[in-house]
C-alpha cells in the first residue's frame, strides 16, 4: 500500500527552473511547496559543470556554486527539497505516484510544476554503428565522471558537435588531462560565438571538421578510433580512446506524455501558454522540458515566471485560453507555443539553417503584429523574440504565425 499525502504545490525536478519556482512559491505564500528529484543531490546540471558562466556579470559563479545558491534559496524560503525520489506516474489530475527511500507514496497537490529537464541522445539513439567499447560518453556523463567522481577518461578524445555544450565538453576533456584531437559537426559552421570557436581553433589548437559525420566506432574493449565521412564522400579514421557525443537534446517528457499532456511537435515538450500553463488545468511546465536546451538563466527566469501564474491560479484567477503560436520553415520551433493578449514572457526559437539579417514577421489572419530584423541565427543557438506585440493578438482569431 502507498502512503498518501497532500501538499499545496508539487515541483518535479530540482534543477534551476524547479528550484527558482519553489523559492518564489514559498515566499509568495503558496503553502507547503515540495520539490522532488530522482538524483541524490539537488541542483540539476550546474552541479557538475565546474566552469564559470553562471550568476551575473557582477557576481559570476561556477555551476556548482550556482546550484548551491538555488538550493539554499529554495530551502530558506520554506520549500521542502527531497532527493532520491522518483515520480513514476499520475494518480489523478493533480496527484503523482512516487517512490523514494521511505517507499511508495501518492502525493496530491493543488498545482503541479514539471521541471524534469532534458537529456542528450546517447550513441545508440544517434544510430552510430560499430562495436561497444569503453570510452563513449555524452556531455553529462563526461562532466559527472570528471567533476563529481574524478575518473580518468583517456588521453585522446573526439568531440562530436560544435555548439556551446560541445565547447564546454572540450574544456572538460582538457581539464581531465586529455587532448581533444578534433571536433566534428555535420553542419557547415560551428554553432557558438565566433570568438569562442576562434579561440578553440587557434589558441587551443583543436581542429574543427565541418560537414563531417561520425559513421562508425572502432575498437574492442576500449575505443581505438572513429570513422568519419566528409560531405564530398571522403572517409578517414581519427585515432582516439574517448569520444563525447554532445548536444542533440530531447526533453525528458515521459511524465508529461504519461499524463496525456499535449506535446508540441517541434520542441517535443509540453505545449504551454504565456503563463507556462500546460493543456491540463493546474499543471505547469518550466525549463528544458519545454525546449531542450536553454541556459540556466533562462530556466531560472521561467521558474519565477511560472510561480507567479501558479499563485494566481491558487487564488482562483481565470486561465486565458490563447491561440496557437506556429513557426514556418526554416524556423524549427518556438516556446511558449500559445499566446494570449498581454503575455510578457520573451519567446525562444530555433532555426534549422543559418540565417543572416532576415526579416522576422509575426502575423495573425494576415494582419501584421510585429516585425524585427534578425542578426545571425544558427542551428542549436537560441533566438529571442520580445513579447511586446502580444497585446495586439485577437484571442478569438486564428493561429499566430512566425515567418522569416
Amino acid at each position: 500500500m502507498s502512503a498518501e499525502r497532500d501538499v499545496d504545490v508539487l515541483v518535479v525536478g530540482a534543477g534551476p527552473a524547479g528550484l527558482a519556482a519553489a523559492a518564489r512559491l514559498a515566499v509568495g505564500g503558496a503553502g507547503r511547496v515540495e520539490v522532488l528529484d530522482r538524483e541524490r543531490q539537488a541542483g540539476g546540471v550546474p552541479r557538475h559543470c565546474a566552469h564559470g558562466g553562471y550568476g551575473t556579470l557582477l557576481h559570476p559563479l561556477t555551476g556548482p556554486a550556482y546550484a548551491r545558491l538555488l538550493v539554499t534559496a529554495a530551502e530558506q524560503a520554506g520549500a521542502v527539497v527531497r532527493t532520491g525520489v522518483t515520480a513514476l506516474d499520475w494518480a489523478g489530475p493533480l496527484a503523482l505516484r512516487t517512490v523514494g527511500p521511505q517507499g511508495p507514496e501518492i502525493l496530491r497537490a493543488r498545482a503541479v510544476v514539471l521541471a524534469t529537464g532534458a537529456r542528450e541522445r546517447p550513441r545508440a539513439a544517434r544510430l552510430v554503428p560499430g562495436t561497444r567499447p569503453a570510452g563513449v560518453y555524452t556531455t553529462g556523463e563526461l562532466q559527472q565522471a570528471v567533476h563529481l567522481y574524478g575518473q580518468h577518461i583517456g588521453t585522446r578524445a573526439v568531440v562530436v558537435g560544435a555548439e556551446d555544450v560541445s565547447y564546454a565538453a572540450a574544456d572538460t576533456v582538457r581539464s581531465a588531462g586529455a587532448r581533444v584531437v578534433a571536433m566534428v559537426t555535420d553542419l557547415p559552421r560551428p554553432q557558438t560565438a565566433p570568438v569562442r570557436a576562434l579561440d578553440c581553433r587557434l589558441r587551443q589548437g583543436i581542429p574543427l571538421l565541418a560537414d563531417t559525420t561520425v559513421t562508425e566506432l572502432l575498437g574492442h574493449g576500449r575505443l581505438s578510433g572513429v570513422r568519419v565521412r566528409h560531405r564530398d564522400g571522403r572517409t578517414a579514421v581519427l585515432p582516439c580512446d574517448t569520444v563525447v557525443f554532445t548536444g542533440d537534446f530531447v526533453p525528458d517528457h515521459e511524465l508529461a506524455r504519461r499524463g496525456g499532456l499535449t506535446l508540441d511537435p517541434g520542441t517535443k515538450g509540453p505545449v504551454v501558454d504565456g503563463t507556462l500553463h500546460t493543456s491540463r488545468p493546474g499543471v505547469f511546465a518550466v525549463g528544458s522540458v519545454l525546449h531542450a536546451v536553454e541556459n540556466a538563466a533562462t530556466a531560472t527566469r521561467e521558474g519565477v515566471h511560472a510561480a507567479g501564474a501558479v499563485l494566481r491560479t491558487l487564488a482562483g484567477a481565470d486561465r486565458p485560453d490563447g491561440v496557437p503560436l506556429l513557426v514556418d520553415p526554416p524556423l524549427r520551433w518556438i516556446a511558449p507555443n500559445r499566446v494570449a493578449p498581454g503575455d510578457r514572457l520573451p519567446y525562444v526559437l530555433r532555426t534549422t539553417v543559418p540565417l543572416t539579417r532576415r526579416l522576422l514577421r509575426v502575423t495573425q489572419d494576415g494582419r501584421l503584429l510585429h516585425r524585427a530584423r534578425l542578426g545571425t541565427a544558427v542551428p542549436n543557438r537560441t533566438v529571442t523574440l520580445t513579447a511586446r506585440w502580444t497585446g495586439r493578438v485577437d484571442p478569438r482569431g486564428g493561429p499566430v504565425r512566425i515567418t522569416v
